[in-house]
């Protein structure tokens, strides 16, 4: 955490302090900003203020998991015991200010950063203090890349950028070999690609064919064996990263998407659907760069609309399953903790701001139904995503960091 930036922002915002809200390592961001493995049962409250130093409200028997940690033993602590000591704590802490920013969002409207129990926002309230969201504190702290994750992402990047073409030029040598090859077979070379580059993954990566494309969250395994064969539309979405030191919690994943066509020419049908996730891309892409040229503030349902419109002028909004991307931030999870380009799932009003990162990942995923009247009689589900990476250079403004396709993988 750069406690200078985020003060500063604080500031600009008219925001007196940030309250943090713990029970048992239940707030991800509380973690993020004060890592460290600790055992806590109690509550524990830590301030943030726009001017001075943190301080950790922490219950007795907790204090000595905060007293070991890098990250906060040498925070100020005030100490209590029962509830009404704690309710006293906060009084004295809050007392004087106006403006306090927790994990709080009016109405669940962004369900990440909504995770403070109503009853604490209550209880802070009822001090005197007006609550706003903290959710763009979390843009400027945990989610900020920062050069070394920068540099870091950028290595995986390249190691993806090579892996994806390899994963459809290896389907295309065993098509050609007259040999089978299975979406299970595709995965795992794709998971030792990452391994021989010392890569690390959660989970995936998705090798689909088809039917199984139009699923988003479809993944192989043995009990879904699926053989790729000619005439078949296939989907390979692929995440990694550099190994993580420290807990492994400050590189960034690259994030990707691409399709391809088992044959020597893309079916009309399905290349005017892949166009149109492609056009839905780049559109995204624009307004985010076109915004940061002129100096307007730009948030992610915005950046999601972008893409939206293409698909309501194509007539292909029906086909719709999910927000355009998703944060990309520092940390051992694939989805970040800043902006999303959302405003189908939820309305993301947080800004796109300097040195955070999100993937552009539009797709349509279409049924067996709706693939015949879109593409034609005969014409299989099918689904097709197309995703980038971005990140928000503090100077030039959004850059591309991944590899882009423009034009579907013809496979053979």
């Amino acid at each position: 955490m750069e406690k200078e930036a985020l003060q500063s922002f604080m500031k600009q915002r008219g925001i007196d302090a940030w309250l943090l809200h713990d029970f048992r390592n239940t707030n991800s961001v509380f973690l993020r900003l004060f890592p460290g493995k600790r055992h806590v049962t109690r509550r524990s409250f830590a301030l943030i203020p726009a001017a001075g130093q943190p301080r950790l409200i922490t219950q007795s028997l907790d204090e000595g998991a905060f007293a070991t940690g890098d990250s906060t033993k040498s925070i100020a602590r005030v100490v209590y015991g029962g509830w009404r000591e704690l309710h006293a704590a906060l009084a004295r802490e809050l007392g004087g200010l106006g403006r306090v920013a927790m994990e709080y969002t009016p109405g669940d409207s962004l369900p990440v950063m909504d995770v403070t129990p109503c009853g604490v926002v209550e209880l802070v309230r009822s001090l005197g203090v007006e609550v706003v969201s903290s959710a763009n504190l979390v843009q400027v702290s945990v989610a900020r890349w920062g050069a070394e994750a920068r540099a870091k992402h950028a290595t995986a990047s390249k190691a993806c950028g090579e892996i994806m073409p390899g994963a459809f030029a290896y389907i295309a040598e065993r098509i050609r070999g007259g040999k089978d090859v299975w979406e299970l077979e595709v995965a795992d070379w794709i998971r030792a690609q990452f391994k021989a580059k010392g890569l690390e993954w959660p989970d995936g990566p998705i090798v689909s064919v088809n039917g199984h494309a139009a699923d988003p969250h479809y993944e192989p395994t043995e009990r879904t064996p699926t053989q790729i064969r000619k005439g078949d539309w296939v989907l390979i979405d692929l995440w990694a990263r550099v190994k993580g030191s420290k807990e492994g919690e400050e590189n960034v994943y690259s994030d990707i998407t691409w399709t391809g066509y088992v044959g020597k020419e893309v079916p009309k049908g399905m290349r005017r659907v892949f166009d149109a996730v492609r056009n839905a891309r780049d559109a995204s892409v624009k307004l985010a760069q076109e915004s940061w040229r002129a100096g307007r503030t730009v948030q992610g349902w915005q950046l999601d609309e972008a893409a939206r419109g293409v698909f309501e002028k194509a007539g292909l909004m029906p086909y719709v399953k999910h927000r355009t991307g998703h944060s990309l931030s520092p940390g051992v999870m694939v989805h970040g903790m800043g902006m999303n380009l959302d405003n189908f799932e939820t309305r993301d009003t947080r800004e796109m701001l300097p040195d955070i990162g999100f993937t552009i990942e539009p797709g349509l995923y279409l049924s067996k139904e709706a693939a015949e009247k879109e593409c034609g009689a005969g014409t299989p589900s099918f689904g097709v995503r197309n995703e980038i990476n971005v990140y928000v250079d503090p100077t030039k403004g959004p850059e591309i960091t991944s590899c882009v396709q423009d034009e579907p993988v013809l496979i053979g």
